[in-house]
């Protein structure tokens, strides 16, 4: 009969449960053979013969997952709190002292945990990998001595993703902005893309208020714009708790109740028949300000890997630490394109604008929520019996709250160490699909418009504005002039050999968008 091995055994044998579930479980007996696993790679379950058994301990197993599972934050963060792990630790060294797999398992002891280990490291024994670089984003290495350790974690001990490098992430970390680019110079020319960049970015914005369900305030929407156009790319520290407050206070104005990093409870739901349901819960805010420097830090330990991978943790994570009362979505989604404009991905002026391409579509939108579930969902379902509404009561910084979490330490594992590998796929496909799809109709619609002035203006003097208006209502009329149009501009409904020549010009030039 097969037996769990590996991070399984462990879990088993402790008694403990990561929120995230694990992407891969190892078992002994049968032939070696791999099950499932989708586009990331989730749910896999690998079969091992009895040859690959390990030690029936906790060290063997230990050995046995950091070998063929990798690394797991937050399962590891979860296993180390049992209090026998300094005793596995220090024999497990006493019988091994230069053992790769010891060392590393104490160096993630020591780099997961408040207390070191009371030996004083090694001596002897090559340089090893914190992170297999062939499975997983690493940042940049930094050699430990106490363990001779390379410390290759792509964040800190505050927070710190993972991501591995199924295929679809592979893919994601080849993918050639300037070719998808140059196709769009070469289909349409650099001035109409130009052009485009300025109504994209408003684009982006208005789309960005539709997710928060926000879009009928054209104030806002104008100002999250000019956000977006003035400070891509431009801020020294975009994550520093300062930065971020003057980017809430731009992005919302002067009428919001509270500015800066929160000091309040926070969650995410939806009411059902007026009742609250929540969706997620985010971290203690005390955690708050070493979350966003972990963030921060990820950043810069990351500056060589994939830009689509920096943007993806950078716009997820900050959406999972949620640090701000209001605002946090938004300013989410102008990460991606502040990172992808910082690595030089995206050339400025333009803007990706990712969430028109969100909710043009329910496809698009359903998408978005479900990767976003991917890491709420198992938060939620693990904590459902943690929280309630009580009694109202104001926090520090002025907002009043009624949500009651008890465990916001038990939680804080899953928030310092998520896993963002369908994150990073998610986010591939909708910049591949902006770039493909939605900047190329922009385009398209710019050129098709052009067009139609150029026809019209052959025998209809008129300033650009008021051709684009008459362009805007012919087309939303059906190819037909309305009578608001015929009483707007009399020589149309005087002339109707001009009006039919209008029509036209608007149809030929739209012909086929």
């Amino acid at each position: 009969m097969a037996s769990v091995a590996g991070y399984g055994w462990l879990m088993q044998h402790y008694g403990v449960e990561p929120v995230q579930p694990l992407p891969v479980r190892s078992e002994i007996g049968g032939s070696r053979a791999s099950h499932g696993g989708g586009k990331d790679a989730d749910g896999r379950r690998e079969v091992y013969p009895e040859a690959y058994r390990p030690e029936d301990s906790p060290a063997g197993h230990l050995a046995f997952a950091l070998k063929r599972e990798g690394v797991h934050l937050e399962c590891l963060a979860r296993l180390f709190r049992q209090p026998d792990w300094r005793l596995v630790l220090m024999q497990w060294l006493a019988r091994e002292p230069s053992g790769a797999y010891v060392r590393r398992a104490c160096f993630l002891y020591e780099w997961l945990m408040p207390e070191p280990l009371p030996v004083s490291g090694v001596s002897a024994g090559n340089y090893v990998d914190a992170l297999d670089a062939g499975r997983c984003i690493v940042g940049q290495a930094v050699n430990r001595p106490r363990w001779r350790v390379r410390d290759n974690l792509p964040g800190t001990r505050d927070w710190c993703p993972s991501v591995r490098r199924v295929e679809a992430v592979q893919q994601a970390e080849r993918y050639d902005f300037d070719a998808q680019l140059a196709g769009l110079e070469a289909d349409f020319g650099i001035d109409l893309l130009q052009r485009s960049a300025v109504w994209l970015t408003v684009r982006e914005s208005r789309a960005s208020f539709l997710i928060e369900r926000e879009q009928e305030r054209e104030d806002r929407i104008r100002r999250f714009a000019a956000v977006m156009e003035r400070d891509c790319g431009r801020l020294p520290e975009p994550l520093a708790p300062a930065t971020l407050a003057r980017l809430q206070r731009d992005i919302l104005g002067d009428t919001a109740l509270v500015y800066g990093v929160r000091r309040s409870p926070v969650y995410v739901g939806h009411p059902v028949r007026y009742e609250p349901v929540v969706d997620y819960i985010a971290p203690h805010w005390d955690e708050v300000p070493a979350l966003l420097a972990g963030l921060a830090t990820m950043l810069e330990r990351t500056h060589a890997a994939a830009p689509i991978v920096r943007a993806a943790l950078a716009s997820f994570g900050f959406v999972y630490v949620h640090p701000m009362a209001d605002g946090n979505g938004r300013i989410s989604r102008f990460l991606i394109n502040d990172v992808l404009r910082r690595d030089q991905a995206l050339p400025a002026p333009l803007i990706l604008p990712v969430s028109a391409t969100i909710t043009n579509s329910t496809r698009h939108r359903a998408a978005y929520d479900a990767v976003l579930e991917r890491f709420s969902r198992p938060l939620m379902r693990a904590y459902a019996d943690r929280y309630a509404f009580v009694e109202t009561a104001t926090a520090s910084d002025g907002i009043e709250y009624n949500l009651q979490f008890d465990a916001y330490d038990d939680a804080l594992p899953a928030w310092r160490y998520p896993d963002l590998t369908a994150h990073v796929i998610y986010l591939a496909d909708l910049i591949d699909e902006t770039l493909r799809v939605e900047m190329r109709t922009e385009a398209g619609f710019l050129r098709a418009n052009d067009a139609a002035r150029t026809a019209i203006k052959a025998f209809l003097e008129a300033p650009d504005p008021d051709l684009d208006g008459i362009i805007r209502s012919v087309r939303q009329n059906g190819h037909a002039l309305s009578n608001a149009l015929l009483k707007r501009y009399p020589l149309l409904a005087e002339r109707p050999d001009v009006g039919e020549r209008v029509i036209e010009a608007v149809r030929t030039a739209f012909a086929g968008k």
